[in-house]
């Protein structure tokens, strides 16, 4: 299949200035019910990656993620949300953007073009085989994470991608790529819609299931979570209290003596 970047095809809506707000909610409703069609369609190269992602992360290794703009701040997110969710370190799952932090509020002009900063972004944490490099580009051309992924494969760092375009560059750099074909966008080109979204449908998949399959959830229970607000000390209190059939005040004690869900629910059944 000759490379086209379906994500730049121009929309199925025109006229758009002309269109009421019912209109265009509608309108971007109908595209966005085609993403989860379009990511069921790859689940099978989904399983793949996180398998690889568990083997890696079983051996001691990290998560990376990279990107540009949008898909770069969506790998920040989804590592972000990993140590509050399943009580990981910062350091295991860690998104890289294109220029930097300033580039997660506001774009750093050429960052995404250069084909020399995200191996250098890599080597400043210590980059390793036990690692593995995701790269998210919705076009899968942006050089920051082609040539990164390029510099990680010549390395035996196993890599993978989230793109939206089949057969783009950054899938011949991947060992796990994951091409999820979500069509035109409603906005001619604004990737941070449909493409986007599937993007955060497939790391919600990766981080979720790897750690799960980790040990930090139990039944459906996130046992590792961190008390950070007090929804979570309550969401603590609820679990110790499900697990265990403690009383409130007794969940209460237990968890102010062990610190942590996981420890409060080991000390009482001890």
């Amino acid at each position: 299949m000759a490379f086209s970047k379906i994500t730049e095809q121009d929309s199925l809506y025109d006229g758009l200035e002309n269109y009421s707000v019912a209109e265009l909610v509608q309108g971007i409703h109908t595209e966005d019910q085609k993403v989860a069609l379009a990511v069921g369609k790859v689940l099978p190269n989904i399983v793949r990656l996180i398998e690889k992602v568990e083997e890696q992360l079983r051996a001691g290794g990290r998560i990376f993620y990279m990107g540009a703009g949008t898909s770069g701040r969506l790998g920040i997110l989804d590592a972000s949300e990993c140590p509050p969710t399943f009580g990981t370190d910062p350091g295991k799952v860690i998104g890289l953007i294109a220029g930097g932090k300033a580039a997660i509020h506001k774009a750093v002009e050429n960052a995404e073009d250069s084909t020399t900063l995200g191996w250098e972004d890599l080597q400043n944490h210590h980059i390793n085989t036990k690692d593995i490099v995701i790269g998210i580009a919705a076009s899968g051309t942006t050089p920051y994470v082609v040539h990164a992924l390029k510099a990680c494969q010549e390395r035996q760092i196993p890599t993978g991608c989230i793109c939206c375009n089949p057969e783009a560059p950054l899938t011949q750099v991947a060992d796990h790529p994951v091409t999820v074909v979500v069509g035109p966008e409603f906005v001619t080109g604004s990737s941070r819609m449909k493409a986007g979204t599937a993007q955060k449908m497939v790391l919600n998949m990766i981080t979720t299931a790897a750690m799960i399959r980790l040990g930090h959830v139990h039944g459906n229970k996130m046992v590792d979570l961190q008390l950070s607000n007090a929804k979570l000390r309550q969401r603590a209190l609820d679990i110790i209290i499900e697990k265990t059939g403690a009383s409130p005040t007794q969940a209460q004690k237990l968890l102010d003596q062990a610190g942590g869900v996981r420890q409060a629910i080991e000390a009482y059944s001890q």
